[in-house]
């Protein structure tokens, strides 16, 4: 019998490493061939009318009576999209080409009168003016003594000339529209600067990849007041999320070799006196370590909300007395769709991601009331809670009841795992109306970072990596507030070299513009 009872361990054993094996042999030939995306497929989505477990409770949402919401919602329904193509947007500058009959058509060949004007039947072209460089001449008038005999004992000075207004970089021949011109290009289209530096060649200037190097440095050091003031905005906000990625710096300082560096990003969720909407702040961070002294160290003192994905170095920050540690729905989905993916019938991790779905379906429509003002910010929270709160505990049951029968080391053993441990962070966002379930916000901002890394491959220095935090920072920020980059980062260069006070600064931050103010900046008049 002990033979027959050891047989057995080993033969379960090895089953069990078989089933590893295949898993990870499935999950590669996914990765090689299958599809990136994590939306469910169309077979998904009607399978979840066949399943509908999960779905119980939440049929309530679409019939809320006017009492409960204040109004009554809309019912659900498939838009179609509107025919032909959009509109081109009414913010472009447009040139108005009329076309006309010629005289004699005009004319009515019975009276000799002109045929009245009843209508015009308007279309629309895009025309698209190629950049080319415009030198602005500077002319400093220079006056010398006067000749009258007192001049001399008068004391004024010999020569007098007038004053040059303050520039982002004095001395360089980059106007605020060039400086925003190549880090729009760099940081936000990801073109690095040799590219560039081919680019201005053809347009008739040479710009050499060192000197668009030398003015990002000189950018990141004239952003540090204005950055360091967005770092007093994040220690104010309710609201911090945060992630990190990595970046090669070939010349880090006390590294003998080239290694792995880390950006962090940090975003600040902040109460807008005029809406109720929130703004955004995206601070970049960039430090050669991954460890849990970072965030210690950017959130000292900190009182609120953080949310952040399961990695371990947020375990220490998230146990602070005054933090309250939110977890990501979207990574714990990540692990059960991973599960999905190396299975070709439907299992457990397609239950899971079914219960993950309806979570995702419950927020989406009670933010829409919210948007809609059918739901105050405490009904919101309340109705949430309760109805969220019902999927979340039944999704807990289902996931206690599973843990024992799967092996931890497979992929469906991961993301149990994984979700009951982060547990008690995953139903943390039914705490404000302001909480989310997931954290994509901040992993949205670090893609174009991430994107531009795949051109540029690593920074030089430590200091050009700090320079380009700052710039990701200023142009994410903008983004995050609807602010077109490039208009934006020419009016904070214009502007930013004459700020000296912090209400100076305070008025350049991105959550303290609009649009207009930025188109402000063309319709001003020029000086002579």
């Amino acid at each position: 019998m002990q033979a027959q009872a050891e047989h057995e361990r080993v033969l379960a054993e090895q089953q069990r490493s078989l089933q590893e094996l295949h898993e990870q042999y499935e999950l590669l030939r996914q990765l090689h061939y299958g599809r990136s995306s994590e939306k469910l497929e169309p077979e998904d989505r009607r399978q979840m009318r066949l399943f509908n477990e999960a779905e119980s409770g939440v049929q309530e949402i679409r019939v809320l009576t006017a009492e409960q919401a204040g109004s009554v919602p809309v019912a659900q329904h498939v838009r179609n999209r509107p025919r032909g193509r959009k509109p081109l947007a009414e913010r472009l500058p447009r040139d108005v080409v009329i076309h006309d009959v010629s005289e004699e058509q005009k004319r009515c060949r019975c009276c000799g009168k002109d045929r009245p004007l009843v209508s015009e039947e308007a279309s629309e072209e895009a025309e698209i003016i190629p950049a080319k460089i415009h030198v602005i001449r500077h002319l400093r008038r220079v006056y010398g003594p006067c000749s009258c005999a007192a001049f001399a004992d008068c004391g004024e000075p010999t020569m007098i000339r007038s004053p040059m207004p303050p520039r982002m970089i004095p001395g360089s021949i980059a106007a605020p529209g060039l400086l925003a011109y190549v880090l729009t290009a760099k940081f936000v289209d990801a073109l690095p600067f040799y590219r560039q530096e081919t680019i201005f060649a053809r347009l008739g200037i040479e710009v050499s990849r060192a000197t668009l190097c030398g003015w990002t440095l000189a950018v990141g050091r004239a952003l540090e007041p204005l950055v360091q003031l967005m770092w007093q905005k994040l220690h104010e906000a309710p609201l911090v999320q945060m992630d990190e990625t990595t970046l090669q710096v070939l010349h880090q300082p006390g590294r003998a070799k080239p290694g792995l560096s880390y950006m962090w990003v940090n975003i600040a969720s902040l109460e807008d006196a005029n809406s109720d909407k929130l703004k955004r702040l995206v601070l970049f961070h960039y430090h050669p370590s991954r460890s849990a002294d970072v965030p210690l160290a950017v959130l000292k003192d900190y009182q609120g909300y953080l949310q952040t994905d399961g990695y371990a170095g947020y375990e220490e920050i998230g146990t602070q007395p005054l933090i309250i540690h939110v977890g990501c729905w979207a990574h714990a989905r990540r692990f059960f769709h991973k599960a999905s993916k190396i299975t070709k019938k439907a299992g457990a991790a397609d239950e899971a991601l079914r219960f993950i779905a309806e979570l995702y379906r419950t927020e989406a429509t009670l933010r829409e009331l919210l948007a809609k003002e059918a739901l105050s910010r405490a009904q919101f929270v309340e109705r949430r809670a309760e109805l969220a709160g019902s999927i979340l505990a039944r999704f807990r049951v289902w996931l206690q009841e599973r843990i024992e029968r799967v092996p931890p080391k497979t992929a469906l053993g991961e993301a149990l795992h994984y979700t009951l441990a982060q547990w008690p962070r995953l139903e943390r966002y039914l705490d404000a109306w302001f909480l989310t379930p997931d954290n994509n916000v901040a992993e949205n901002a670090i893609r174009p970072f991430v994107v531009g890394r795949k051109n540029f491959l690593f920074a030089d220095t430590a200091r050009g990596a700090h320079a380009s935090a700052a710039i990701y920072s200023m142009v994410e920020s903008a983004k995050a507030n609807e602010l077109e980059p490039y208009h934006y980062l020419r009016y904070l260069f214009t502007k930013l070299p004459a700020a000296t006070t912090t209400e100076d600064y305070e008025r350049l931050l991105p959550t303290s513009l609009s649009p207009k103010n930025l188109l402000e900046l063309d319709s001003a008049p020029q000086p002579p």
